[in-house]
């Protein structure tokens, strides 16, 4: 098995895409990213949307090698959009690509109203054999949908992913670790390497019982798991890289973040926005010129971190 971690926040953008190899499967999973739309009043840094745009680029790759696609759930961070911002992955840049591909989700019955307008979209604009429901096909099984995070009103859910070879993999999206029974499902799967999206400890309604439960969760599985990498919304703040260090610290084994595991220096793009407006000002009016095609991050992409590190991909 070969596993390739393209977007996450410890990579410098929203999002949790990778791209595994098993068998005679190529499987891509939630092939979709963002960088935070605005954040403390600041738009995404250039040095952002450059590495928006490499990433972006790499999605797209995979997408056309893939015998599989999955999309956990439908946010804008994980699918590909026919309505996307300029930080987004377009619908249309994939539109026509390898139509032969199957792409893997929820069934209609589990998606939320705005989910089910995008599926209904995407459907209509993607070429490929779409798969509702979780038979899944060789290596290739998916969970029931499990919570989005915490269980709440808005009852938003996300499907899990299991491919095993000689290796078993297993990537969880968004479920925060603040619910139980999704990481009791999860251990019975027995991973050998998990991909998880972490608490988002940035958010002030995280409360601490929320937290807690995390903590205990994030423990259960460093105790359990070989190569345990949690991601995507806990790195959207420095805190998150200190909880991820202290989960390592108290399990007494080493927990990663994407980043780690691709073998390249952590990224926190998002967390580190308002220094680097700080460090290399943005001249005004450059977001509207970018979005309308005007500018570009020519003069950024020299400083775009871990450009000259090349991609690492984990047998």
């Amino acid at each position: 098995m070969k596993i390739e971690i393209i977007g996450a926040e410890s990579l410098g953008v929203r999002g949790l895409c990778c791209f595994v190899a098993a068998a005679e499967q190529k499987i891509l999973i939630d092939p979709g990213i963002a960088l935070g739309f605005f954040r403390k009043g600041l738009a995404p840094h250039p040095i952002q949307v450059a590495t928006g745009e490499a990433i972006r680029e790499k999605i797209i790759a995979a997408w056309g090698l893939a015998t599989d696609i999955v999309f956990s759930h439908f946010h804008g961070d994980h699918v590909p959009l026919a309505d996307a911002n300029p930080y987004q992955l377009d619908a249309a840049r994939v539109a026509g690509l390898n139509p032969g591909v199957r792409i893997w989700t929820k069934s209609a019955e589990f998606l939320s109203a705005r989910e089910r307008v995008r599926f209904i979209t995407l459907k209509e604009r993607l070429a490929a054999r779409w798969q509702e429901g979780n038979r899944g096909a060789g290596p290739l099984v998916f969970s029931v949908p499990v919570p989005h995070g915490n269980q709440t009103e808005r009852n938003e859910t996300v499907m899990m992913t299991r491919i095993a070879d000689e290796t078993v993999f297993v990537h969880t999206s968004d479920i925060q670790l603040l619910d139980d029974d999704t990481v009791d499902l999860v251990l019975g799967w027995q991973p050998d390497i998990l991909l998880a999206g972490g608490p988002p400890l940035y958010l002030e309604h995280l409360n601490s019982e929320l937290r807690n439960r995390a903590w205990k969760n994030a423990l259960r599985l460093a105790d359990s798991v070989d190569i345990l990498i949690l991601d995507h919304h806990l790195m959207r703040s420095r805190e998150g890289l200190r909880w991820l260090d202290g989960i390592s610290s108290e399990s007494g084994r080493r927990v990663l973040c994407a980043a780690d595991f691709m073998g390249v220096p952590r990224r926190v793009l998002e967390a580190e926005r308002k220094t680097l407006y700080e460090k290399m000002p943005v001249s005004s009016g450059w977001h509207q010129d970018y979005a309308k095609g005007k500018a570009t991050t020519r003069g950024f992409q020299a400083l775009e971190p871990g450009r000259d590190i090349p991609a690492a991909v984990h047998d």
